[in-house]
């Protein structure tokens, strides 16, 4: 069978064709939502995926960035969870794989996430600009809202503006066509509030001097503390003991070389 990504590479693709040939598998199944996302000054980006598919009856894409741990993946990902409960096919590129996800209409709308848009290597940035010149010959469907949704739309991610993505012109142009929204950190208010709302999402009791240790000891790179609350919740299992500030030192100290 023809891999996703070589038939991908090839100008001119037919995606319904490819829609058929790879599950989506982005992480746990209970992925986090939009609703669990913590708003911060990021209320525009929020409401325009909160209105999505209706907000993007455009063609034009559109592009999130900001600093690592902002929250670009989390919205992404919350999107596709979207997308395929409304039944969409799904695209989802970044800089290490690209999967897709069979809509149970093979003529039915698609979503597409590129995300790492700073991280792509030569292969992947062709990739994503074939997805722009299908997305600019899909049509348009009318199965989803008033007026109907692009067949293909596109949303892209990452830690730079458009126009300083260390792309090839074309793809960064296109990138840049559409709306664009800066991500801002979270305070450190923020930061308790996601990594709290995570834990209870795991079913793990964070207490406050775990989150103290964590917040005085790191920064406040909400992806860095998320893939961390990961590690924990999974040596705390295979220890059979419950979170604490002596469990979490036990876990960093094993992984210190």
């Amino acid at each position: 069978m023809t891999s996703s990504t070589d038939s991908l590479a090839h100008d001119g693709v037919q995606f319904d064709a490819l829609m058929r040939q790879m599950p989506l598998d982005l992480g746990p199944v209970a992925a986090p939502g939009l609703d669990d996302f913590i708003v911060g000054d990021n209320a525009q980006a929020l409401n325009w995926l909160r209105n999505w598919p209706q907000a993007g009856s455009n063609q034009s894409p559109v592009y999130l960035w900001g600093a690592s741990g902002v929250g670009k993946t989390h919205l992404l990902r919350a999107l596709v969870e979207k997308a395929v409960a409304l039944q969409f096919g799904v695209i989802w590129l970044n800089a290490q794989t690209c999967q897709i996800w069979d809509a149970p209409d093979p003529q039915g709308p698609t979503l597409a996430v590129i995300d790492d848009c700073d991280l792509l290597d030569a292969h992947n940035q062709h990739l994503a600009f074939n997805l722009f010149i299908e997305s600019a010959t899909a049509g348009v469907s009318d199965v989803v809202g008033e007026g109907g949704v692009p067949m293909l739309s596109i949303v892209a991610a990452g830690r730079v503006p458009p126009v300083d993505l260390p792309v090839r012109d074309d793809l960064r142009t296109r990138l840049g066509w559409g709306l664009t929204f800066a991500l801002e950190a979270l305070d450190e208010a923020g930061v308790r509030d996601a990594l709290q709302r995570e834990a209870a999402r795991r079913g793990i009791d964070l207490g406050e001097g775990v989150l103290s240790y964590l917040l005085t000891r790191y920064s406040r790179d909400l992806g860095f503390l998320m893939a961390l609350l990961d590690r924990l919740d999974r040596f705390a299992l295979a220890e059979h003991r419950v979170v604490t500030v002596p469990l979490l030192k036990q876990m960093l100290a094993l992984e210190t070389p």
